[in-house]
Formats: structure tokens, C-alpha cells, sequence
């Protein structure tokens, strides 16, 4: 075996396994995105959207992929990976977008740059997780081929979740295709103010040629016009126009088009024609990749219990954790020290409500009994069978991580253990976690659940 088609055949037979194996949930969001792309010897390659993806299936999925390959193979394969080509999609800040303005009818042109465009909001840069995998796609599916399907596309979610970087990545994205496609990326609040200036100066006509010869109209924070006829009316017939002559229309609102209050029914239904899809606030796990994905850009090294701990945090938005994280950052080479998790209590006091129910060494202890279907007493009985040895471990591990207990301390909860069989058995799994990818995937599983991600 080695080719492109053998490659695709086996994931894709391997995909329906793993379909009857996990709940639909997790299939749709990490395997159903993931393709084959090559066979060479005993290794598979299969294509994965980003780095995320690739560390979520390592960690929580990577048994049951191998044993679903050996099934179909008859042989054990080494898993690789490779995320999706999307060749131009970093482009220059510089690229040119055709974007007509309002003076007289000749089209002038501005740069990303003038239509106010973040060169950081690419798709490149947008971290996918189960709350915003399908306004992703679908933001996706636009940017390669405007107005084939999803048209129009209307995105909501609450303040700070991506939304914005979602429009204009699809902005970046079809400009970095075809730099002669007419764009124009405008809020609701601009698109109100110019109908006002032009009527004001008789200029609607231009007003209307400027909005309704374009190949692509983004518009951000649609529920503006909530209220205001005039807008709502011109709009209208703009909607009508681009739409009838095939051309790419997205929105993006704080709510869904039935809950923008005063808005004409006609416009409440025309946003429905094509994909309405909404982004929520992120897990535990997708805030984490949010917080590394940032980090690239950062000149300091943050290590991993801090991002935890902001993660563990800051859930309310996108733009509130990464605030958090530059707080504690520009902090840290102000005061020319190490981010520590001490640097980071303290920086981010103002901002962190602390839960009112601590992690104790008891809901531990439950929660890892449960996971390997054992009993807490089995746990911190004498017993040492395999099936009550690696739970053990890992609870003592888990308690010394996620508590302030001491090693005696954790010994007495653990079943009257001295300190040196705790730290030999927290020492144990620390080099587990970094040799078996099993192992590390219990620890994982078992962190977010234990602290509610």
C-alpha cells in the first residue's frame, strides 16, 4: 500500500468503525473533518485541520484509532500527521481588495489594511473546538466558493467568541484567491451612518451603486439596524439585489435573526434562506488551545499550569482570556521575572471569581474510581493488582497536582502511605505521561473532569 486512494479508502473504512464506537458528537467534531492522504509502508497519514486537532486525538483517541487500524489493515500503522493546505492564506497585509468608494462612480481600490482588517484574523489563526466548529466550516465553505452554498451566511454568539475573525478571515481568505473580486467588509453602525450622510447630500444613487456591485458584502453587527426603517428598507433592497444576482452575502449579530427586536419579518426571513449558524463560549480544552495559539506570538514562556489556571478561569469569552494572558505576560517582562502560577494569581485577582467549592482530595479520588470503574476503598487499600495499581497512581498524582497537600498529607488520604511511596508514584506517572499516549489521555480526561472544563 501506497498510495493517495488505498490512504483514503482505509481511513474512510476506519472512520465508520470508529462511528459505531463514540457518540455522534465527538465523531462530527474530530473525526468526521480528518481525511486520508497517504499510505507509505506502515505508516498512514491522515490530514487534520490544525494542531489542535492532532493533540486532541493523541491524547483522548489514539487507542482506539490504532486498534481500528489494525482491524481494517491486518497490521499495526504508524499515525502521522499533516493539516489542511490552504495555500494563500497567510497573505500580505498589503494584498489588494477591489473595494468600490463612494466618490462619483469610478472604482477606486484599498488595501486589507483600509478596510480595517486585523491581519491576524485568518483561518490559519482561528482555533476550532465544538463551539465554533460549524460557523468555521461554514465561514470556510464561503471563502472557496462565495455564493455556491450558505448564502446568505449569518453568524451569532455573544460578545468576544470569534465572530468577527471569522468575517474577516473569509475576507482575507477570497482575497488571496482572487484579487479582483469586489469586496466590502463594513459594520451595521457604518452601512447606517453613509445612508444617512448620502441622504443628507443626495448621494444615494452612489450609495446604492457602491452596495449592490460588489461580488461579496460582509456586514458586522447586524442588529444595529434593529429600529431604524430607513436602514432596514435600503438594506432590504440591497439584500435583494446581491442576492438575486448570485452574489456572497455574511452577517454577524450578538443574537439570531428572530431575536433582533424591532426588525422587519421580511429581513428575519430572507436571513434564514441560507445557513444560520451560532458560535458559543468555549470548553475547558479549546480555551487551553486558544491560550497556546496565542502564546506563539509572545516573547515568554508561559508553562502549562498557568495556561490551565487562566483557562480554568476566564470562561466567559475569547477576548476576555486572552486579555488575561497579556496581563500576566506584559507583567511578567515588566517586572523581568518568570510567569509563575503565584504571578499569575496575583495579576489576574481582579478578574478571577474564585470558585466557592475547592478541588479536595476526596472529589478526586471519586471522580478516578468512577473513570476506571474501581472503588475509592479499593484505591486506598493494600491491594496491588494491576487493575488497582494505575488508578492508585494517578489519583496521588492528581491529588499532589490539583491540591495544596503536602506528600504526608496525601498519604494519609491515600490509605496511610508514607511520603516516599506517594512521590515515587507521582514520579511514575509524570514519566508515563510523557513515554504513553494512553496514559497521558487518562490524566487528561480525568483533569477536565475534575476541575469542570
Amino acid at each position: 500500500m501506497n498510495n493517495s486512494n488505498n490512504a483514503v479508502e482505509v481511513w474512510e473504512k476506519a472512520k465508520d468503525l470508529i462511528k459505531s464506537k463514540v457518540n455522534p458528537q465527538t465523531f462530527e467534531t474530530w473525526f468526521k473533518p480528518t481525511k486520508g492522504v497517504s499510505i507509505e509502508s506502515d505508516s498512514l497519514t491522515i490530514e487534520v485541520p490544525n494542531s489542535f486537532f492532532k493533540d486532541w486525538l493523541l491524547d483522548h483517541h489514539m487507542e482506539l484509532i490504532r486498534e481500528t487500524l489494525k482491524e481494517i489493515a491486518g497490521e499495526t500503522l504508524k499515525l502521522e500527521f499533516k493539516y489542511w493546505d490552504r495555500e494563500g492564506m497567510n497573505i500580505p497585509v498589503d494584498a489588494i481588495v477591489t473595494k468600490p468608494i463612494s466618490h462619483g462612480l469610478e472604482k477606486k481600490y484599498e488595501t486589507i489594511n483600509n478596510l480595517g482588517l486585523s491581519a491576524l484574523y485568518t483561518f490559519d489563526n482561528f482555533v476550532v473546538g465544538p463551539s465554533n466548529q460549524i460557523a468555521y466550516a461554514a465561514a470556510l465553505a464561503v471563502a472557496e466558493s462565495p455564493a455556491r452554498e450558505h448564502n446568505p451566511l449569518f453568524i451569532y454568539g455573544k460578545v468576544g467568541l470569534g465572530k468577527t475573525h471569522l468575517m474577516q478571515a473569509v475576507v482575507h481568505h477570497i482575497a488571496a484567491k482572487n484579487r479582483k473580486i469586489k469586496i466590502v467588509y463594513i459594520t451595521s453602525e457604518q452601512f447606517t451612518n453613509q445612508l444617512i450622510n448620502a441622504i443628507q447630500h443626495r448621494t444615494t444613487d452612489k450609495f446604492k451603486e457602491r452596495y449592490r456591485s460588489v461580488d461579496v458584502l460582509l456586514i458586522d453587527d447586524v442588529h444595529f439596524i434593529a429600529g431604524k426603517e430607513a436602514t432596514q428598507e435600503e438594506f432590504f433592497h440591497t439584500f435583494n439585489a446581491l442576492h438575486l444576482a448570485n452574489k456572497q452575502i455574511v452577517l454577524s449579530s450578538d443574537r439570531s435573526p428572530k431575536e433582533i427586536r424591532p426588525l422587519e419579518e421580511r429581513l428575519v426571513s430572507r436571513f434564514a434562506w441560507g445557513l444560520i449558524a451560532d458560535i458559543q463560549p468555549p470548553n475547558f480544552e479549546t480555551r487551553v488551545a486558544i491560550l497556546r495559539k496565542k502564546l506563539e506570538r509572545e516573547p515568554i514562556a508561559v508553562p502549562d499550569d498557568v495556561i490551565f489556571y487562566i483557562g480554568e478561569k476566564i470562561k466567559s469569552n475569547i477576548r476576555e482570556l486572552e486579555g488575561a494572558l497579556k496581563r500576566v505576560v506584559a507583567n511578567a517582562v515588566l517586572l523581568k521575572q518568570n510567569v509563575t502560577l503565584d504571578l499569575a494569581r496575583i495579576v489576574l485577582k481582579d478578574m478571577v471569581k474564585e470558585k466557592e467549592e475547592r478541588i479536595t482530595a476526596d472529589s478526586i479520588l471519586e471522580v478516578v474510581a468512577k473513570y476506571f470503574n474501581v472503588r475509592v476503598s479499593d484505591i486506598k487499600g493494600r491491594r496491588r493488582t494491576k487493575q488497582i495499581i494505575l488508578p492508585r497512581q494517578i489519583a496521588m498524582y492528581l491529588v499532589r497536582k490539583l491540591t495544596d497537600h503536602s506528600l504526608p498529607e496525601i498519604g494519609e488520604l491515600c490509605g496511610g502511605r508514607d511520603h516516599t511511596t506517594i512521590l515515587h508514584g507521582c514520579e511514575s506517572i509524570e514519566t508515563d505521561i510523557k513515554k504513553d499516549e494512553r496514559i497521558r489521555g487518562f490524566v487528561n480526561k480525568l483533569t477536565l473532569q475534575i476541575r469542570g472544563g
